[in-house]
């Protein structure tokens, strides 16, 4: 019997800060594909300059879910394994992996614990304790669901499991570029809601927002974090504050 292959798959956007360490810590993959929406900045001379046996593709961005599915298309082996140019597989995590497919018998897909590094520190709480997103999976389940533009999970996934060792997670360096996100998804997130008929109202954007700060700051313990925390649960009550902003605009 065959070893079972890895498709390691990224879907970039001016990443240059990012790509070489990612893409190192998926060398082991038996094939390594990158589609990137248009990059302005060096990621692409990067790409062809020190990973040549990585496959390139482009497309302009749309949304995270049609990039994710058109990157999947391209994957030719038996297991995915995706990576935001952020996060990092270490050694150990490289290893479990290996062992896991091997086994005669797993699950379709896994979950991957991650570490959050905010502004080069790490994050102990703020909700990041208990982060943990499906990174591993067989191609047979292979497909984003298409009514999420952000936060986009598969669609045909039961019962994954969950891999013990971490997920490095190096969201930002600074607090204009998660601002800079928290924007973007905001804006994609209302897209999701106006297309679904969810109406603005005043009360509902306030009241989701208060309760998102005060859940990340005390619920999940966003305090112990100091300043990091506080900055986080901020960004996750402008996140919704947002969202209704800019849902009210799409009925304008």
């Amino acid at each position: 019997m065959k070893d079972p292959k890895i498709s390691a798959l990224l879907i970039v956007f001016n990443e240059e800060k990012n790509i070489e360490e990612a893409l190192k810590s998926v060398e082991f993959a038996d094939e390594i594909i990158v589609l990137d929406s248009f990059s302005t900045d060096k990621t692409i001379e990067i790409i062809k300059s020190k990973f040549p046996r990585v496959k390139l593709y482009q497309n302009k961005f749309e949304d995270f879910t049609k990039q994710r599915n058109m990157c999947i298309s391209y994957a030719k082996n038996d297991w995915i394994l995706f990576l935001d140019a952020d996060e990092r597989i270490t050694s150990e995590l490289k290893t479990e992996i290996l062992k896991e497919i091997k086994k005669p018998v797993t699950q379709t897909a896994y979950f991957f614990k991650r570490k959050f590094f905010f502004m080069g520190e790490k994050v102990n709480y703020s909700g990041t304790q208990n982060d943990k997103n499906i990174r591993l999976f067989k191609k047979e389940v292979a497909h984003y669901d298409e009514n999420k533009r952000v936060h986009e999970g598969l669609s045909n996934v039961d019962n994954p499991g969950t891999l013990q060792n971490y997920l490095l997670h190096f969201s930002f360096d600074s607090y204009e570029a998660y601002h800079k996100k928290v924007l973007h998804y905001s804006h994609l997130k209302a897209r999701d809601l106006y297309e679904k008929r969810i109406q603005y109202k005043k009360m509902k954007q306030l009241s989701k927002s208060a309760f998102n700060f005060f859940k990340m700051y005390f619920l999940k313990l966003g305090v112990l974090d100091g300043r990091k925390g506080f900055i986080l649960s901020y960004l996750s009550a402008l996140s919704s504050f947002k969202t209704y902003e800019f849902l009210k605009e799409e009925y304008a």
